[in-house]
């Protein structure tokens, strides 16, 4: 094989490789945006927030807010748990990142004062809608350690492309 035919070659191949990671990563959401995890100013706010947003398997959600203990995150595993604003035993302090590893419907909430009463709580989809009344699997026992997908499709890329390179180089 030419030299110009295996550059021409290589090109290709990185061309595509940077397309499929691109395609590949994943989004990492500050909860609120600019607003962060607060008392909303509406009881909607972070319902309206979450509805403009198309979540995805391997994003990740993070909650930020001033102050170490006037807020904090909950995850609870049902609608009506959600809706009660049922106060479970462990809470999240700021800084905390929900990765969403799983298509379905999660349930976070403050549970200091009234302040999910209050609008400070939201639920984020990932995938399809599902039925949101059935109890839901608990989330992983640490989000922190989990491995998004994205990132080990990126890896497997990277491994083929290389191999495939060397194969070439192998020919001259």
């Amino acid at each position: 094989m030419k030299m110009a035919s295996k550059m021409g070659l290589m090109g290709c191949l990185l061309i595509i490789t940077v397309a499929l990671l691109k395609g590949a990563t994943a989004e990492s959401y500050v909860v609120g945006d600019s607003l962060g995890w607060t008392v909303p100013p509406n009881t909607s706010f972070y319902s309206d927030w979450t509805n403009s947003k198309t979540f995805h398997i391997g994003d990740e959600v993070l909650f930020n807010w001033t102050g170490t203990l006037d807020h904090n995150v909950a995850e609870v595993s049902t609608l009506a748990e959600y809706e009660n604003c049922t106060k479970p035993g462990i809470v999240y302090l700021s800084g905390y990142t929900a990765n969403l590893i799983a298509n379905g419907s999660r349930f976070f909430l403050c549970t200091v004062d009234n302040h999910c009463e209050l609008g400070m709580k939201m639920i984020v989809t990932v995938g399809s809608p599902t039925n949101t009344s059935s109890t839901l699997a608990a989330p992983p026992p640490s989000d922190s350690s989990y491995s998004a997908p994205s990132l080990t499709f990126a890896g497997a890329l990277v491994s083929v492309f290389s191999l495939i390179v060397v194969s070439l180089f192998n020919y001259v």
